[in-house]
């Protein structure tokens, strides 16, 4: 890059920092984002450099990558990591970028190799990243400088999280120590994966966000609606008439739960911290309609196994919110795992995957089909929701909207991201202009 191609690049920056910044800083609380916010390619590059690139974010789990060699691979925007189980049994996470010329060395989504090899010129890489194989004879060069470059892991109850920033958050250590008490009895890290499923929505990843942190729209989930009640999110003095009989037997079935949850000594408190720290999370254990226990048209089990060291099958759901990009149900029989990833300004690639015991037999336990026969649908239905919003904030008409009472975790997730999103690009103000482009 010459001189004034790289000055021409920094003042882009500059410009595209400022323009967001402004649109950050003016948003009155309780209001959903700007256009440009959702819409803007050059706004969508800040939000990985700011957020994807600072931040611990849910990659994968332990359960997907259990022997020595399996590896999953996630792309976030232009960033692709693999994720691998080296010969020691230890998890990491290493940049899908070849040391030789850039390449990308593993293209498959997830698999099983003894080395990570690049298909272009063979530059071949053990599982822990080392250089172990670059031919090219005659050429001398130190291979200890060239193994792929690494990014920060840390598992929590077998839910695997990544950190790209030289110096990551510390703050994941809380995160863990509080949620440990809920997630332990599941043992992730031994379940079995049922199935996975890939779905590409055609909107911005905070759209996507949105839509998860809200049950204002669940009456468009009718499949849902038979075991989760329809007035989560709701308080005493905000549930409408035509709920009040769906709240009075959620607050029977919450007792219920919690008494039985007491007599177990699982914990079932509401522990929330979604805004006042980098890795913001929210946990509970919460009731389920009907049979309450899982996620059926009945509310009856959809496997005959149950979950880790669980000792009911009626435990309803432990429900798990972590920012920036993830979401978890832990039932008595199965663990549902949903990730955001960011593809571009008005796509984002949402991989939910179902866990079962880990003796738990297909045919025979379960039956995949009716194991996710309520989450197909209701990402389904989600998709078109935030394909309809995406077309919404791209019209010239589109003027940012409140959030009702009902949506206090959407204004929580995007209070989360506004403030993080200003220390960024406040900081990015103290560097040199060579190093913010």
């Amino acid at each position: 890059m010459t001189l004034a191609q790289h000055t021409t690049a920094s003042t882009a920056t500059t410009g595209h920092r400022d323009r967001m910044l402004g649109l950050l800083r003016r948003r009155p609380p309780r209001t959903s984002l700007e256009a440009p916010l959702y819409t803007d390619p050059d706004l969508f590059s800040l939000d990985m450099q700011g957020i994807f690139a600072t931040q611990w974010f849910f990659a994968t789990t332990e359960a997907e990558i259990p022997e020595p060699g399996d590896y999953v691979t996630v792309d976030i925007g232009t960033l692709s990591l693999i994720i691998v189980r080296d010969d020691d049994g230890q998890v990491n996470a290493l940049h899908n970028v070849c040391r030789h010329r850039g390449a990308r060395v593993m293209t498959d989504r997830r698999g099983t190799t003894a080395r990570l090899t690049c298909a272009y010129h063979s530059w071949t890489y053990a599982t822990d990243g080392t250089l172990l194989h670059a031919s090219s004879p005659g050429e001398t060069f130190d291979r200890t400088c060239f193994s792929l470059r690494t990014a920060h892991v840390r598992s929590v109850c077998g839910l695997v999280f990544v950190c790209t920033a030289a110096e990551p958050p510390t703050d994941i250590d809380d995160l863990a120590a509080t949620v440990t008490p809920y997630l332990a009895g599941f043992d992730i890290a031994s379940a079995k994966v049922a199935t996975r499923i890939d779905l590409m929505e055609e909107g911005n990843w905070k759209l996507t966000m949105e839509n998860n942190r809200e049950c204002y729209h669940c009456g468009g989930h009718p499949e849902l609606a038979c075991s989760l009640f329809a007035t989560w999110g709701l308080t005493a003095d905000t549930v409408p008439p035509e709920l009040a009989a769906d709240w009075d037997r959620s607050l029977l079935a919450d007792a219920a739960l919690r008494e039985r949850c007491t007599t177990h000594g699982l914990p079932w408190d509401i522990v929330e911290h979604l805004t006042d720290r980098d890795a913001g999370f929210r946990i509970s254990r919460e009731a389920l309609d009907k049979a309450g226990e899982s996620f059926s048209v009945t509310g009856e089990r959809l496997s005959r196994k149950l979950m880790g060291d669980l000792p009911d099958f009626r435990l309803g759901r432990t429900s798990l919110h972590v920012q920036p990009n993830a979401w978890f149900h832990g039932l008595s029989d199965h663990v549902i795992t949903f990730a955001a990833y960011p593809v571009s300004a008005d796509r984002t690639l949402v991989r939910t995957t179902w866990l079962v015991a880990e003796d738990a037999v297909a045919g025979e336990d379960y039956d995949v089909d009716e194991l996710t026969h309520v989450w197909r649908h209701t990402n389904s239905q989600d998709a078109d929701f935030v394909q309809l919003a995406q077309q919404g904030v791209s019209s010239p008409a589109y003027v940012p909207g409140p959030y009702m009472r009902s949506e206090d975790q959407v204004e929580a997730f995007i209070g989360w991201y506004t403030d993080h999103m200003i220390r960024h690009l406040d900081h990015l103000d103290h560097l040199d202009p060579g190093e913010r482009s």
